[in-house]
This record gives structure tokens, C-alpha cells and sequence, in this order.
């Protein structure tokens, strides 16, 4: 079972959390060009869209008969791609509410 794409999806928003929060990040340093935000956030994105269309492939493979796919890991994968779809929308009200409370702000 491969985890890589949801261990790296973590990985990128917990570094991406603890850069807006101003902590350095724990996978060593940043060097002094920082964390490009919007490249992060689109390689999640990248990342939850890949897990998403695999999931839904090898539920389309077992659905359709093919014996080298089980239902152990057809339901793992579509858990994990629904986990990681779940983690990205609470960012992205995160994001939104971090906005609105900018946008609040008396000038």
C-alpha cells in the first residue's frame, strides 16, 4: 500500500502551518528565500486531485472484476483520498477566514 502522496500532502501543510505561524519549519531550514506559499498550496491541491483519481480508479478496477485489486485496498485508498479532500477544504476556510479577518481590519 502506498502512503506517499497523503504523507506528503501532511508534510507540505504542516510546513506550511508552522511557516504562517512564523515557526521554522522541521525539516531543516528554509534558506533566506522562505516558503513559497502558493507553489505549496498548488502541489497539495496537485496531490488530493491525484489521490482522489486514483482512488477512484481502483474502485472503477474492482467494480469492473479485475482480480489484482481487493476491497481492503479499494476502501483504504478512497478513505485516504477522502481524508486528504477533508484536510484541504478546512485549509482552504483557514484561508478564507485568515482573509475576511485581514479584511476587517481597521485601516
Amino acid at each position: 500500500m502506498d502512503t506517499r502522496g497523503i504523507d506528503q500532502v501532511l508534510n507540505e501543510l504542516r510546513s506550511v502551518s508552522q511557516a504562517a505561524t512564523g515557526k521554522p519549519a522541521a525539516g531543516g531550514a528554509q534558506g533566506a528565500e522562505g516558503v513559497d506559499f502558493a507553489q505549496v498550496l498548488q502541489n497539495a491541491l496537485v496531490d488530493v486531485s491525484s489521490a482522489q483519481k486514483e482512488a477512484r480508479a481502483m474502485a472503477e478496477s474492482f467494480s469492473a472484476g479485475d482480480p489484482n485489486v481487493n476491497l481492503q485496498e479499494v476502501m483504504v485508498d478512497l478513505q485516504k483520498a477522502s481524508l486528504s479532500f477533508q484536510q484541504m477544504v478546512q485549509v482552504r476556510n483557514r484561508l478564507v477566514t485568515a482573509y475576511q479577518d485581514i479584511m476587517n481590519m481597521p485601516v
